[in-house]
C-alpha cells in the first residue's frame, strides 16, 4: 500500500513539475517575442528620434520634418474617447451590478455588450461616419472621432466595471446597510473605493486599444497631411496610427519615409507605455488608500 501511495505521489509531483515548466516556457516565449518586437522597433526607429522630430511639422511629403501634429491629434483622441466612454461605462456597470435585477433584460444586455466588444473596429468606423459625421453633421472632426472611439471601448469599460464590483465582498454592503447608509451612499463610499483599483484596469485597456486604432479614425477624423494644430473639437487632425499607415504604405517616397515610420511607431508605443504607467500608478495609489482605510 505504501509503495502504491509513493508511486502515485511521484507521478503527481512529476506531472506538476511538467505543468509548471510548460507554463514557464510559454511565459518566456511570450516575453521573448515581445522584447524581439520592441527591440526591432527601437533599433530601426531610435535613429530618427530627436527634439525636432517630436516638435516640428511634417514637410516634403511627410518624408521630412516631424510628427508634432500627429502626436497632438492622438492625445486629443485618447482624451476625448476616455472622457466619453469611462464615465458612461462605469455608471452602466454600476447599474448592471448594483441596481438591475438578474433576469432576461440583464442577461440580454450582457450578451449584447460581449458581442459589441467583438465587433471589428472598421464597423464602428462606418457607424461613426454615418451617425456622427453625416447625420449629426459633426463632419470629420475630433468630436466625431472621439465619440466613435468611445463607443469602441465602452463594452470593455462596462464589463471591467461589472467584474470589479462583483469582486467586492457582500459583507461590506451588509455592514454599510446595518450602519444606516442608503444604497447610493454604500456604493459611493464603500463599494466604489474598494473596486476602483480594478475599475482602472478598464481605463488601461481602453487607452491601449484607442491609441492604436486606425479604421475608426480613418472614417471620422484622420487627415492624410495636415501640418497644423487643431483649434476646436470640430477640426480634423493627424493621428499617429494613420500617419504610420501612410508612411509605410502610400507615401510619396516609401523608402525615404520608412525610418520615419519606425520612429512614429516607437513614439506611439512610448505614449501607450506612459499612459499605462500613469494608470498603474493611480491604481496602486487607490489600492494603498483602500488598505489604509
Amino acid at each position: 500500500m505504501n509503495i502504491l501511495n509513493s508511486s502515485t505521489s511521484k507521478r503527481k509531483k512529476r506531472s506538476e513539475s511538467i505543468s509548471f515548466w510548460t507554463f514557464r516556457l510559454m511565459s518566456w516565449f511570450v516575453c521573448s517575442l515581445l522584447f524581439i518586437i520592441l527591440g526591432f522597433i527601437v533599433y530601426h526607429g531610435i535613429s530618427v528620434i530627436s527634439w525636432e522630430f517630436l516638435t516640428s511639422m511634417p514637410k516634403e511629403g511627410m518624408t521630412g520634418g516631424g510628427i508634432y501634429p500627429a502626436i497632438v491629434g492622438t492625445l486629443c483622441l485618447i482624451g476625448g474617447s476616455v472622457l466619453f466612454s469611462f464615465p458612461i461605462g462605469v455608471l452602466a456597470g454600476i447599474f448592471m451590478n448594483e441596481y438591475a435585477k438578474d433576469g432576461v433584460f440583464v442577461r440580454f444586455v450582457r450578451m449584447m455588450t460581449n458581442n459589441l466588444a467583438g465587433i471589428p473596429s472598421i464597423v464602428f468606423g462606418l457607424f461613426g461616419m454615418s451617425l456622427f459625421v453625416n447625420t449629426l453633421k459633426f463632419g470629420d472632426s475630433i468630436l466625431a472621432g472621439s465619440l466613435t472611439l468611445g463607443l469602441l471601448t465602452l463594452p470593455v469599460v462596462i464589463r471591467t466595471t461589472e467584474e470589479a464590483l462583483k469582486a467586492v465582498d457582500n459583507s461590506f454592503r451588509t455592514g454599510s446597510y446595518a450602519l444606516g447608509a442608503s444604497k447610493l451612499q454604500t456604493i459611493r463610499k464603500v463599494v466604489l473605493p474598494i473596486a476602483s483599483p480594478n475599475i482602472i484596469t478598464g481605463l488601461i485597456l481602453s487607452i491601449g486599444r484607442v491609441s492604436g486604432e486606425t479604421a475608426p479614425i480613418l472614417f471620422t477624423v484622420a487627415a492624410y497631411f495636415l501640418p497644423k494644430l487643431p483649434h476646436s473639437v470640430f477640426d480634423q487632425v493627424m493621428a499617429l496610427p494613420y500617419h504610420l499607415y501612410v508612411l509605410a504604405t502610400s507615401g510619396t517616397d516609401i523608402e525615404a519615409a520608412r525610418p520615419m515610420a519606425y520612429g512614429t511607431a516607437l513614439v506611439l508605443i512610448a505614449i501607450v507605455l506612459i499612459f499605462n504607467l500613469l494608470a498603474n500608478a493611480l491604481r496602486r495609489y487607490l489600492s494603498k488608500k483602500v488598505k489604509m482605510n
